[in-house]
């Protein structure tokens, strides 16, 4: 009867490293995000991500290339904090600035022609693909007079992103 009761609780524990976990749903009947932690030696490869996946939807339309730019990156890196500060996604900053007056602010010598944000738990290529979704976001990416791109993020301690995208010509 001993070994029989040490079977069967070997083989308990043996079925019970088989169940798998089912993830968390939310009100919506969806999973529940997981956090997508961005550290500081994936901020190149984040970066890339989402410049190489814009160009490669840009070529997939036959528009030209956007080049990552410095400037538009300092204004969208900025904007980016200032809108976890603001504990909201919108285009205007806590200071009234618009996306044009954060580009000239950087230096930005060409013309700045949109803005894409975004709060999420996503990933930069999540992201893209939500932007792709909508026809506003989707025009900025696939604009054929925009040459420059600035890219960056915040993300806050308990995971979420504020993602923006500044583009120019």
């Amino acid at each position: 009867m001993i070994r029989l009761s040490g079977f069967l609780f070997a083989a308990a524990l043996t079925l019970a490293g088989c169940v798998s976990q089912s993830p968390q749903l939310g009100p919506d009947g969806r999973p529940l995000p997981k956090a997508y932690k961005i550290s500081a030696s994936d901020e190149g490869r984040v970066t890339y991500a989402m410049v190489d996946g814009i160009n490669a939807l840009r070529a997939a339309k036959g528009v030209p290339p956007m080049t990552l730019n410095a400037q538009l990156t300092a204004a969208a890196a900025t904007h980016s904090r200032d809108m976890a500060v603001q504990n909201r996604p919108w285009h205007f900053g806590s200071d009234g600035s618009s996306p044009i007056l954060r580009a000239q602010r950087t230096g930005y010598a060409g013309r700045m022609l949109g803005e894409n944000i975004s709060e999420t738990y996503e990933t930069e290529v999540e992201t893209l693909s939500a932007w792709m979704e909508l026809p506003d976001t989707r025009a900025v990416i696939l604009d054929p007079t925009a040459r420059d791109a600035g890219f960056s993020w915040y993300q806050e301690p308990n995971g979420k992103i504020w993602w923006t995208l500044v583009t120019g010509g």
